[in-house]
């Protein structure tokens, strides 16, 4: 039995019920038959299949989303922008002391493979390097802070000159008392 042969050509109309090349009947769709007419097609539109057509209200939620987007993108650019704008400002009207004290302070950094190497040697695992560079930048805060404290210590002992370790061992003690430090020696106790 060959599976391939075409129906002869002088057929009028094809019949509901042909017979497949197993032998068994199955049904094919004529144009001409009435009953198949009644039924939806995968083609029509059910009452239980529900079609979005475009402006519904995802495709409108998403466009709204997308403007707000653009919208807090434009904010944030414009507010960068107004930021960038002060401190070119400021730094203008810098002196040359401030000027070379602000280019030393842009320029200072951790050394990247040191503060690698101990946050490696505390956790036992690699660090990858966005983590290395955050907390550079957090070391980097945290001295300028106890820096900034040193130096009202020193003017509050009224001293001049530059900063000794004794100024920043108070600056320190200070920076626990608020705890803005946490000490890792003492603990708390609760109940006494």
């Amino acid at each position: 039995m060959d599976i391939m042969k075409t129906p002869p050509k002088n057929t009028p109309e094809k019949s509901k019920d042909s017979p497949s090349p197993s032998g068994s009947k199955r049904k094919v769709h004529t144009p001409s038959s009435d009953s198949d007419s009644e039924k939806p097609s995968a083609k029509q539109d059910t009452p239980d299949r529900k079609r979005t057509p475009s402006g519904s209200p995802p495709e409108k939620k998403r466009k709204t989303e997308n403007e707000e987007d653009h919208a807090h993108n434009k904010q944030k650019k414009e507010k960068q922008e107004e930021e960038r704008l002060k401190m070119q400002v400021l730094v203008s009207n810098f002196s040359e002391e401030q000027l070379n004290r602000y280019e030393m302070y842009r320029r200072a950094a951790f050394p990247k493979a040191a503060v690698r190497r101990l946050m490696q040697s505390i956790t036992g695992c690699t660090v990858p390097q966005n983590v290395v560079i955050a907390m550079s930048g957090i070391a980097k805060v945290f001295v300028g802070e106890v820096v900034e404290e040193a130096l009202d210590v020193m003017e509050h002992w009224n001293e001049t000159g530059p900063l000794q370790p004794k100024h920043l061992r108070e600056s320190v003690r200070k920076l626990k008392a608020r705890d803005l430090i946490t000490s890792t020696k003492s603990k708390k106790v609760l109940f006494r």
